[in-house]
Order: structure tokens, then sequence, then C-alpha cells
């Protein structure tokens, strides 16, 4: 009962001064609020990446040519040409543990249907790589390895470039003929829509066509190859596929043990941790700057708490005379400080949420709200209410009496 109307007498203080107390609460609501929005929105980019990342397969393995460090100097991948197409044969015919293979090579080519004209890029690959994408057809049909091998100028497009070209993405364009720079190219399917990936780049924006035809009509090199995408048997098994890629391409290049590979492999499961880690420091980032507001909104309670015993001095030494001890005023302080941090917590939360819900309805920002961003959220505002509170709260219970009944 006696803790219960110290709370009676916390918010009777609290209620007598309405705004000053929102006011106070501001600072608390702001920061829980912050937080919980930019936790939300980290953890939702982190699982858009990751389900970005998954959608190539999570057995995905990518070959590119160059190191990203070669006799101890930092070059990006992809820095040498390095990878032939015989590269791509040798895998395919020695490597037990890899499902499919492609190679890929990739440009950008401006793209002409009549009067239409869109820029685009454009990929060179086999079959094996819709395979390998768990990529579908919305219509028409994919090229086949006679297709590669004859050189056939065909294609598949996606959902943007028929757009762009023909005015209406619903529009059919099979059989249609589209000039790539110079080259007259026949679509024979259209892709099924995919989207935005995590990074904002339209997937539809694409065209598709066989490797052999890419290579050699828009090419200006047809002994190398850009990348190569392949994958393992199993998810399970893409390590072991990663080894016998990379000691048959060693030896095919000729390189010594002591020397570095003069290509870069990557999985699926080592991008996906790379953009994990990175999208996780963000969001600690971000929600330890979100956090400074908490920070300040707890030095505004402290400040407010401070006024509040000066007003109530007369009150203390009242209390105090009747037999209140210095643990009943101090307990009844820290009780007011902990009632304004607990309710700016709770409005905190329901604003943060309601944050992260506009983000993700108008911004189109994907967000996930945890539970856990909620608690210690929330935790977070009540222990920083006890810790900018006590030290009003001691400085109450320290009055003397008889000083604080003459104060004026």
């Amino acid at each position: 009962m006696r803790i219960l109307n110290l709370f009676k007498v916390a918010f009777r203080s609290l209620l007598r001064n309405k705004l000053r107390s929102f006011l106070t609460m501001l600072g608390i609501i702001i920061g829980v609020a912050s937080v919980i929005a930019m936790l939300a929105i980290g953890e939702g980019s982190n699982q858009n990446i990751k389900a970005s990342v998954a959608s190539l397969g999570t057995n995905s393995i990518m070959v590119y040519p160059g190191n990203n460090a070669m006799g101890g100097v930092s070059q990006g991948a992809a820095s040498n040409k390095t990878i032939r197409v015989e590269d791509v044969e040798a895998i395919r015919d020695n490597c037990d543990l890899v499902n499919f293979i492609s190679p890929v090579d990739q440009k950008r080519a401006q793209v002409i249907y009549g009067s239409q004209n869109w820029n685009t890029s454009i990929l060179g690959v086999t079959n094996d790589y819709l395979a390998i994408r768990s990529l579908t057809l919305a219509k028409g049909s994919t090229f086949t390895t006679a297709d590669d091998r004859a050189v056939a100028k065909v294609c598949l497009v996606g959902v943007t470039v028929v757009l762009n070209l023909f005015g209406d993405e619903n529009f059919n364009p099979i059989g249609e003929i589209i000039r790539i720079n110079s080259i007259p190219v026949k679509i024979i399917g259209v892709l099924s829509k995919m989207g935005q990936n995590t990074f904002g780049q339209d997937q539809d924006d694409i065209i598709l066509a066989p490797f052999s035809t890419v290579q050699k009509r828009m090419m200006s090199s047809s002994m190398y190859v850009n990348s190569i995408l392949a994958s393992g048997k199993s998810e399970g098994q893409v390590v072991d596929a990663v080894d016998e890629i990379t000691n048959l391409l060693r030896d095919k290049h000729k390189i010594a043990p002591s020397d570095d590979n003069d290509f870069t492999v990557r999985t699926q499961s080592e991008i996906s941790n790379i953009f994990g880690t990175i999208s996780k420091v963000m969001t600690i980032l971000l929600a330890s700057i979100a956090s400074i507001s908490l920070l300040v909104g707890g030095i505004g309670i402290m400040n407010i708490m401070l006024v509040s015993v000066t007003e109530r001095t007369r009150e203390i030494g009242i209390r105090m005379a009747i037999g209140a001890k210095g643990k009943d005023i101090l307990t009844q302080f820290m009780i007011e400080s902990i009632v304004i941090s607990f309710m700016g917590g709770l409005i905190g939360i329901a604003l943060g949420i309601l944050v992260a819900e506009l983000v993700a309805t108008f911004g189109g920002w994907p967000v996930v709200i945890t539970v856990f961003s909620v608690v210690v959220s929330f935790l977070f505002s009540t222990i920083i209410g006890l810790f900018f509170g006590w030290y009003p709260a001691q400085k109450a219970a320290s009055l003397n009496p008889i000083d604080a009944l003459r104060y004026e």
C-alpha cells in the first residue's frame, strides 16, 4: 500500500504540470521511437539483403578473373583477363560436384525497336544460367545448346525492356526483331518479373542471349569471359565444389604452389555474410546515434526533477516533520522519475512502430520490428530514468527538515 500511495503521489505531481511533464517525456519518447525505427529499418534491410543474395541460389559459386591481393598488391576482382572459355569446359567435364555451369559475358548496349530505344544490360550466358538463378519464363521459350553453338541471334528479355521498347509490359513481343547496337536479334522469350533487388537495381532491365552470340558478335574478345557462374550439386557440397574448381584452375593456369591465384572464387554464403556484417554495423551505428536522444531525454528528466525539488522544498520539509524519512523522500522522487521514463517509453514504442510502418508504406523500405528492439528500448529508457533521477532524489532526501520548512 505504501508503494501504491507513492505512485499516486507521483502521478498527482506530474498531472499538476501536464505540459512540463510531457515536454520532459519528449526526449525519452523521441529516443525510444528513434531506436525502434532505426533497428526496424536495419533489420529489414539485413533480411532483405539475405533474401536477395539467397535468390541467386544458396549453392551458387562465382568465379571472377583476377585476385583481390596478388603479390602483396591489392587489386580488384576482374582486374585481369585470366578466365578463358576452355576453363568453363574443363570445370564442366572434370568437377564432379558442380551441377550447372555457365560462362557470363556482360555489357551495356543500346537496344532499338522501330522509333523506340533503350539502354540496358546484355548478358551472354548458356541455358544453365537460368537453372542456377532459378529464372522462369512468362512467355515463349529459352534458347538451347544448339542456339549457342550456332551463334544464333535470339534473346530473352525482361519486362522493363518490353515496357520501354513496346510501351506495355504485358505486350507479347515473341517473334519481334530488335537491334542490339547494329545487330538484329529475335525475341524468343520473356523472363518472369523479378522486381528490384536490395540495392535498388531493376532485375527486369536485362536481356539474356546465347553466350557465343554475345561473345563473338558483341564483345571484342572471343577468348576470355567476364566471369563464371556455377552451382554445387547440393548446399552441403559447395565448399568441396569450390576446392575442386580452385585446384583445377590452378593446375590449368600453371600456378606454382607458392603463388597466389589469378582468379577469385566466391560463394553465396560468403557474400551473404559480408553484406550481413555491413548491415549489422550500419544498424548498430544508426541505433547508437538514435540513443543519443535518450541521453538528452535523461538530462531533461534530471533538470526538471531538480526544478521540482526546488519548488517542493517546503513540502519535503513538512513530510519530514511529520515522520517521513530520507529514504521515503528518495523513493518518492525516484518513482516520479521512473514514471516519467516509463510513460515516455510506452509512448515512444507506439510512435516508433508507427514511424516504421509509415517508412515501409510510403518510403518502400523493408522494416522488421522485433521484440528484442522493443524490449531493449523500453529497458534502456527505464534505466535512463533511474540513473538521471537518482541525483535529484538524493538531493531531496538529504535536505535538512528545518531549512526546508524555512525555504521561501
